[in-house]
Protein backbone atom coordinates (compact mmCIF):
# COMPACT_ATOMS: atom_id res chain seq x y z
CA UNK A 1 0.00 0.00 0.00
CA UNK A 2 1.78 3.13 -1.49
CA UNK A 3 0.97 6.61 0.10
CA UNK A 4 -1.74 7.82 -2.18
CA UNK A 5 -3.70 4.44 -1.47
CA UNK A 6 -3.60 5.51 2.54
CA UNK A 7 -4.40 8.81 1.93
CA UNK A 8 -7.48 7.79 -0.04
CA UNK A 9 -8.59 5.51 2.44
CA UNK A 10 -8.59 8.11 5.43
CA UNK A 11 -10.48 10.88 2.94
CA UNK A 12 -13.36 7.58 2.60
CA UNK A 13 -13.65 7.52 6.30
CA UNK A 14 -13.14 11.26 6.80
CA UNK A 15 -10.22 9.93 9.82
CA UNK A 16 -7.07 11.96 10.81
CA UNK A 17 -4.59 10.44 11.83
CA UNK A 18 -3.68 10.58 15.45
CA UNK A 19 -0.28 11.66 16.67
CA UNK A 20 -0.34 10.40 20.19
CA UNK A 21 -0.74 6.53 19.02
CA UNK A 22 1.85 7.03 16.68
CA UNK A 23 0.35 6.39 13.30
CA UNK A 24 2.96 6.02 10.66
CA UNK A 25 1.94 3.65 8.04
CA UNK A 26 4.66 1.10 6.26
CA UNK A 27 4.69 1.92 2.47
CA UNK A 28 7.65 0.23 1.43
CA UNK A 29 7.16 -3.37 -0.14
CA UNK A 30 10.46 -4.57 0.22
CA UNK A 31 10.77 -3.78 3.61
CA UNK A 32 7.49 -5.56 3.80
CA UNK A 33 8.82 -8.75 2.42
CA UNK A 34 12.26 -8.38 4.27
CA UNK A 35 9.68 -8.78 7.13
CA UNK A 36 7.89 -12.06 6.68
CA UNK A 37 10.96 -13.39 5.75
CA UNK A 38 12.59 -12.67 9.01
CA UNK A 39 9.14 -14.21 10.74
CA UNK A 40 9.65 -17.42 8.34
CA UNK A 41 6.40 -17.99 9.32
CA UNK A 42 4.57 -21.73 8.24
CA UNK A 43 0.93 -22.70 8.35
CA UNK A 44 1.40 -23.97 12.00
CA UNK A 45 2.11 -20.75 13.33
CA UNK A 46 -0.31 -18.57 15.28
CA UNK A 47 0.70 -14.87 15.50
CA UNK A 48 0.08 -11.56 17.42
CA UNK A 49 0.56 -8.28 15.63
CA UNK A 50 -0.11 -5.10 17.73
CA UNK A 51 -1.24 -2.56 16.03
CA UNK A 52 -2.94 -3.33 12.82
CA UNK A 53 -3.12 0.43 11.01
CA UNK A 54 -4.66 -0.15 8.07
CA UNK A 55 -3.82 -4.20 7.58
CA UNK A 56 -0.73 -3.90 5.04
CA UNK A 57 0.91 -6.19 7.40
CA UNK A 58 -2.20 -8.18 8.63
CA UNK A 59 -2.64 -9.48 5.05
CA UNK A 60 0.79 -10.65 4.13
CA UNK A 61 1.02 -12.46 8.08
CA UNK A 62 -2.62 -14.49 6.77
CA UNK A 63 -0.99 -15.57 3.65
CA UNK A 64 1.83 -17.23 5.70
CA UNK A 65 0.63 -18.15 9.22
CA UNK A 66 -2.47 -20.41 10.63
CA UNK A 67 -3.58 -17.97 12.75
CA UNK A 68 -3.32 -13.85 13.02
CA UNK A 69 -4.86 -12.08 16.15
CA UNK A 70 -4.45 -8.55 15.43
CA UNK A 71 -4.99 -5.60 18.04
CA UNK A 72 -5.93 -2.66 17.53
CA UNK A 73 -6.74 0.13 19.74
CA UNK A 74 -7.86 3.27 17.33
CA UNK A 75 -11.65 2.68 17.18
CA UNK A 76 -12.25 4.55 13.77
CA UNK A 77 -9.23 2.72 12.58
CA UNK A 78 -10.53 -0.68 13.86
CA UNK A 79 -13.95 0.10 11.77
CA UNK A 80 -11.56 0.17 8.67
CA UNK A 81 -9.77 -3.15 9.56
CA UNK A 82 -13.42 -4.91 9.29
CA UNK A 83 -13.41 -3.85 5.74
CA UNK A 84 -10.02 -4.50 4.92
CA UNK A 85 -9.57 -7.99 6.24
CA UNK A 86 -13.00 -8.97 5.45
CA UNK A 87 -11.72 -11.83 3.26
CA UNK A 88 -9.19 -13.34 5.76
CA UNK A 89 -10.76 -15.90 7.07
CA UNK A 90 -7.71 -16.69 9.79
CA UNK A 91 -8.08 -13.14 11.00
CA UNK A 92 -9.13 -12.30 14.44
CA UNK A 93 -9.75 -8.82 14.69
CA UNK A 94 -9.67 -7.19 18.10
CA UNK A 95 -10.42 -3.74 19.00
CA UNK A 96 -8.46 -3.28 22.65
CA UNK A 97 -5.39 -1.42 24.21
CA UNK A 98 -2.48 -4.22 23.79
CA UNK A 99 -1.66 -3.04 28.03
CA UNK A 100 -4.73 -3.51 29.26
CA UNK A 101 -5.61 -6.00 27.87
CA UNK A 102 -5.56 -9.82 29.10
CA UNK A 103 -4.45 -11.43 25.66
CA UNK A 104 -1.39 -12.63 26.76
CA UNK A 105 -2.21 -13.04 29.93
CA UNK A 106 -2.15 -16.76 31.90
CA UNK A 107 -1.56 -20.08 30.30
CA UNK A 108 -5.59 -20.44 29.95
CA UNK A 109 -4.95 -17.52 26.68
CA UNK A 110 -5.78 -18.27 23.23
CA UNK A 111 -2.49 -17.31 22.55
CA UNK A 112 -0.81 -21.23 22.53
CA UNK A 113 2.97 -21.09 21.30
CA UNK A 114 2.77 -18.02 19.46
CA UNK A 115 4.89 -15.50 17.65
CA UNK A 116 4.83 -11.82 17.83
CA UNK A 117 5.19 -9.67 14.44
CA UNK A 118 4.36 -6.28 14.59
CA UNK A 119 5.26 -2.99 13.06
CA UNK A 120 5.36 -1.39 16.99
CA UNK A 121 3.48 1.56 17.97
CA UNK A 122 6.57 3.58 19.62
CA UNK A 123 5.61 5.03 22.27
CA UNK A 124 4.46 1.32 24.01
CA UNK A 125 7.76 0.13 22.76
CA UNK A 126 9.11 -1.06 26.24
CA UNK A 127 6.30 -1.11 27.89
CA UNK A 128 4.75 -3.69 25.43
CA UNK A 129 8.04 -5.76 25.37
CA UNK A 130 7.90 -6.16 28.85
CA UNK A 131 4.73 -7.07 29.34
CA UNK A 132 5.39 -10.14 26.82
CA UNK A 133 8.22 -11.16 28.77
CA UNK A 134 7.08 -11.31 31.45
CA UNK A 135 4.29 -12.82 30.95
CA UNK A 136 3.08 -16.36 31.98
CA UNK A 137 2.22 -17.32 28.40
CA UNK A 138 5.30 -15.46 26.18
CA UNK A 139 5.88 -15.44 22.81
CA UNK A 140 8.55 -17.67 21.57
CA UNK A 141 9.75 -15.05 19.49
CA UNK A 142 9.25 -11.32 18.47
CA UNK A 143 9.82 -9.63 15.07
CA UNK A 144 9.54 -6.13 15.98
CA UNK A 145 10.13 -2.75 14.09
CA UNK A 146 10.94 -0.08 16.12
CA UNK A 147 13.13 3.32 16.51
CA UNK A 148 16.66 2.39 15.74
CA UNK A 149 17.73 4.32 18.88
CA UNK A 150 15.47 2.07 21.43
CA UNK A 151 16.58 -1.16 18.53
CA UNK A 152 20.19 -0.41 19.95
CA UNK A 153 19.87 0.24 23.29
CA UNK A 154 17.62 -3.43 23.58
CA UNK A 155 20.53 -5.17 22.02
CA UNK A 156 23.31 -3.24 23.87
CA UNK A 157 26.71 -4.62 25.44
CA UNK A 158 28.55 -2.99 28.05
CA UNK A 159 30.02 -0.47 29.02
CA UNK A 160 26.26 0.80 27.12
CA UNK A 161 24.18 -1.22 29.02
CA UNK A 162 20.64 0.48 30.21
CA UNK A 163 17.87 -0.72 32.32
CA UNK A 164 15.61 -2.27 29.36
CA UNK A 165 18.95 -3.94 27.86
CA UNK A 166 18.98 -5.72 31.20
CA UNK A 167 14.93 -6.48 31.33
CA UNK A 168 15.20 -8.02 27.57
CA UNK A 169 18.07 -10.20 27.81
CA UNK A 170 17.49 -11.30 30.97
CA UNK A 171 14.74 -13.32 29.25
CA UNK A 172 15.42 -13.58 25.61
CA UNK A 173 18.66 -13.18 23.23
CA UNK A 174 17.71 -9.70 20.89
CA UNK A 175 19.26 -8.97 17.56
CA UNK A 176 19.15 -6.14 14.79
CA UNK A 177 18.26 -7.68 11.58
CA UNK A 178 17.81 -4.55 9.67
CA UNK A 179 17.34 -1.12 9.48
CA UNK A 180 14.63 0.82 8.36
CA UNK A 181 14.94 4.40 6.90
CA UNK A 182 12.10 6.92 7.94
CA UNK A 183 11.83 7.46 3.66
CA UNK A 184 10.09 3.95 4.40
CA UNK A 185 7.31 5.59 6.18
CA UNK A 186 4.13 7.52 5.64
CA UNK A 187 3.45 10.09 7.44
CA UNK A 188 7.30 10.55 7.31
CA UNK A 189 8.69 9.73 11.06
CA UNK A 190 11.95 11.95 12.25
CA UNK A 191 13.97 9.27 13.00
CA UNK A 192 14.80 5.70 11.10
CA UNK A 193 13.51 2.04 12.34
CA UNK A 194 14.43 -1.15 12.78
CA UNK A 195 13.44 -4.00 12.80
CA UNK A 196 14.81 -6.31 16.07
CA UNK A 197 14.11 -10.49 16.36
CA UNK A 198 13.93 -11.19 20.44
CA UNK A 199 14.16 -14.89 21.22
CA UNK A 200 12.77 -15.97 23.86
CA UNK A 201 14.36 -18.07 26.23
CA UNK A 202 11.13 -20.36 28.28
CA UNK A 203 10.66 -21.51 31.11
CA UNK A 204 8.40 -22.63 33.23
CA UNK A 205 8.76 -20.67 36.75
CA UNK A 206 7.42 -21.67 40.23
CA UNK A 207 5.87 -18.65 42.66
CA UNK A 208 9.49 -19.04 44.40
CA UNK A 209 11.93 -18.29 41.08
CA UNK A 210 9.19 -15.17 40.51
CA UNK A 211 9.83 -13.46 43.57
CA UNK A 212 13.81 -14.18 42.96
CA UNK A 213 13.50 -12.54 39.62
CA UNK A 214 11.13 -9.30 41.28
CA UNK A 215 14.32 -8.99 43.80
CA UNK A 216 16.72 -9.20 41.10
CA UNK A 217 15.00 -6.72 39.25
CA UNK A 218 14.58 -4.35 42.08
CA UNK A 219 18.37 -4.57 42.60
CA UNK A 220 19.03 -3.71 39.19
CA UNK A 221 16.72 -0.43 39.09
CA UNK A 222 18.74 0.37 42.25
CA UNK A 223 21.77 0.04 40.24
CA UNK A 224 20.55 2.26 37.41
CA UNK A 225 18.53 4.92 39.39
CA UNK A 226 21.67 7.58 38.76
CA UNK A 227 23.76 5.70 35.96
CA UNK A 228 26.39 8.18 36.26
CA UNK A 229 27.18 7.42 39.58
CA UNK A 230 28.98 4.34 40.94
CA UNK A 231 27.13 1.12 41.82
CA UNK A 232 28.48 1.57 45.34
CA UNK A 233 26.62 4.68 45.64
CA UNK A 234 23.68 4.02 44.16
CA UNK A 235 23.22 0.71 46.31
CA UNK A 236 23.77 2.90 49.42
CA UNK A 237 21.37 5.24 48.30
CA UNK A 238 18.14 3.21 47.36
CA UNK A 239 19.05 -0.18 49.61
CA UNK A 240 21.02 0.82 52.21
CA UNK A 241 23.91 -1.64 51.68
CA UNK A 242 27.56 -0.18 52.99
CA UNK A 243 29.79 0.99 49.99
CA UNK A 244 32.45 -1.61 51.33
CA UNK A 245 30.17 -4.41 50.65
CA UNK A 246 29.23 -3.66 47.54
CA UNK A 247 32.96 -3.05 46.41
CA UNK A 248 33.80 -6.49 48.30
CA UNK A 249 31.04 -8.07 46.16
CA UNK A 250 32.42 -6.78 42.76
CA UNK A 251 35.45 -7.72 43.24
CA UNK A 252 34.50 -11.05 44.19
CA UNK A 253 32.92 -10.80 40.62
CA UNK A 254 35.98 -9.36 38.80
CA UNK A 255 34.58 -6.15 38.30
CA UNK A 256 36.40 -2.76 39.36
CA UNK A 257 35.14 -0.90 42.64
CA UNK A 258 34.22 2.27 40.50
CA UNK A 259 31.81 0.11 38.34
CA UNK A 260 28.60 1.42 36.64
CA UNK A 261 25.49 -0.42 35.98
CA UNK A 262 26.05 0.41 32.34
CA UNK A 263 29.35 -1.57 32.75
CA UNK A 264 27.33 -4.95 33.83
CA UNK A 265 26.37 -7.79 31.43
CA UNK A 266 23.56 -9.58 32.72
CA UNK A 267 25.16 -11.99 34.03
CA UNK A 268 27.54 -10.08 35.85
CA UNK A 269 24.33 -8.57 37.52
CA UNK A 270 23.24 -12.10 38.77
CA UNK A 271 26.56 -12.68 40.37
CA UNK A 272 26.91 -9.57 41.98
CA UNK A 273 23.74 -9.86 43.15
CA UNK A 274 24.27 -13.61 44.64
CA UNK A 275 27.31 -12.14 46.24
CA UNK A 276 25.42 -9.19 48.01
CA UNK A 277 23.13 -12.02 49.16
CA UNK A 278 25.78 -14.27 50.56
Amino acid sequence: MNAIQIKKILKEHDLQLNKRLGQNFLIDNNILDKIIITANLSKQDTVLEIGSGLGTLTKELAQKAKKVITIEKDKKLTEILKQELKDYENVELIEADILRSDLCKGRTSKLKDYKVVSNLPYYITSPVIRMLLESDNPPQEMILMVQKEVAQRICAKPPKMNLLAVATQFYANPKIIFSVSKNSFWPRPKIDSAIIKIEVRHQQMSDLEKDSIKKFFQVVKAGFSSPRKQLANNFYTKLSIPREQIKEALAECGLPHQARAENLSVENWQKLIKEINA
